[in-house]
């Protein structure tokens, strides 16, 4: 859709006219925004109703008349306590109930009804939102679900005399981070500054020290984004990335609270993320996925990832992709994704990057001891494993006898001292990416 208009507020219009008309949003009221809970308990509450109506009535006989209230009260405890990305993806329990506040898209169809579920999300964006209980300042565009808020937006148009750098200082200097949708973690996960040609992201607002991350496509093996035909450089995010699936896709499978325990003066202290992949890392990671899924085992991939661009997290989240994808008939195309890197000693950031990315006893294991460990790990089927390229050869012979298993193998950095061997052992293999530090992400 071409943006032609010059004002920003043409541009808002005009972007949240393809969200609602192609991107499966409706368009939200902003009278409806509570500023003191900074969220649209009206939306809340008709998602929750019409999803789990038998265990509303159940919470209704105990609250009675105060439901809402007191709905209202624990939630908030649990997304000051937890934030809001844990609690969108494993509910709030209330008095022994346990409520869904999101479904999340199924990665197989063998169950219709999470497809139902899914279905009934309720995405809403909603124009000039007065959020603060001090003034009447407003947030050009909140993206939320079932009403709770997801991601703001800053918009400016340069035919105003103002551009992205703009939306940036605005987030630094006249966004407060104590104003509850802003607050790290709790409301809003990610603030997006754009405007018709560039676009920059940040997941913790913190004044003047409030860092930003690009979040454009690339352009001639440099920063920016290329020309666009049909309208402004920018229109990826509201035509592709927001939009339903792809938008319930990066809350659910993308986004991460990463946490790291630093010394200061000799004391430890927890040091929390919010990570948000940058378009590159999305890129690649949805190619490969698709790549996958249409020409199952059998296809090589070497993917080229500049220093410092996150190649730790594309790697994570590219093997819990690789996990999760099922055939027509879902039967999971991968028994197992190996991960491997070629130190001695395991990859500390690497594998405490997939490690934390999911918790749960069986998806994720570290070889650590010796070949054994790696061959059991294989032969239980561990959806994850993480392993050195120096303890890879003793079992490579035994995934060679496992003809009824495809595993995909990730190999962390093809150094051209080791190239020879490498491609005597990926001749071997099924399904294989390997990763260079050099250059830009790419297939």
């Amino acid at each position: 859709m071409i943006i032609n208009k010059t004002n920003e507020k043409a541009f808002e219009e005009a972007i949240e006219h393809v969200l609602i008309s192609n991107g499966g949003y409706i368009k939200g009221n902003s009278a409806f925004f509570d500023r003191a809970l900074a969220l649209d308990s009206t939306t809340l509450f008709k998602f929750i109703k019409d999803t789990q109506k038998n265990m509303w009535d159940s919470l209704v006989a105990i609250h009675g008349a105060d439901i809402e209230k007191k709905f209202l009260y624990r939630l908030n405890q649990e997304l000051d306590a937890r934030g809001m990305l844990d609690c969108l993806r494993h509910g709030i329990i209330d008095y022994g109930k346990k409520f869904d506040l999101v479904y999340f898209k199924p990665v197989s169809k063998l169950n219709p009804e999470t497809q139902e579920r899914y279905d009934k999300n309720i995405l809403t964006v909603t124009s000039q939102v007065h959020y603060s209980l001090k003034d009447e300042s407003s947030i050009d565009m909140l993206l939320s679900v079932n009403g709770l808020p997801a991601a703001t937006i800053e918009l400016k148009n340069p035919f105003t005399g103002q551009n992205v750098d703009n939306a940036r200082k605005q987030y630094k200097y006249d966004r407060d981070e104590r104003d509850l949708l802003f607050q790290f973690k709790k409301r809003a996960l990610v603030h997006f500054a754009v405007d018709t040609d560039e676009i920059y992201m940040t997941t913790h607002l913190r004044g003047s020290k409030t860092k930003y991350l690009p979040f454009n496509r690339g352009f001639n093996k440099g920063a920016g984004n290329p020309a666009n035909p049909d309208g402004h450089k920018t229109a990826y995010l509201w035509e592709e990335i927001l939009s339903k699936d792809s938008w319930m896709d990066i809350l659910g499978r993308f986004m991460h609270l990463e946490t790291k325990e630093i010394s200061i003066e000799g004391k430890k202290i927890k040091k929390e993320t919010m990570l948000f992949p940058r378009y590159h890392q999305l890129d690649v990671v949805r190619k490969l996925g698709l790549d996958a899924l249409k020409n199952r085992v059998g296809k090589n991939y070497l993917i080229q990832h500049s220093a410092g661009s996150g190649k730790s997290n594309s790697i994570a989240w590219l093997a819990y992709r690789l996990t999760g994808l099922h055939d027509k008939d879902d039967k999971r195309i991968f028994d197992s994704v190996i991960v491997i890197t070629d130190r001695l000693v395991l990859d500390q950031q690497l594998q405490d990057t997939i490690y934390q990315f999911e918790h749960k006893f069986g998806v994720v294991e570290k070889i650590d001891k010796d070949a054994n460990q790696l061959a059991k790990a294989l032969v239980t089927g561990t959806n994850i494993i993480i392993t050195t390229l120096q303890k890879f050869p003793f079992v490579l012979d035994k995934i060679g006898d496992m003809s009824k298993r495809n595993y995909a193998v990730i190999i962390d950095e093809a150094h051209s001292s080791q190239n020879l061997w490498m491609r005597k052992m990926i001749s071997r293999m099924k399904f294989a990416i390997q990763w260079k530090k050099e250059g830009l992400s790419q297939i």
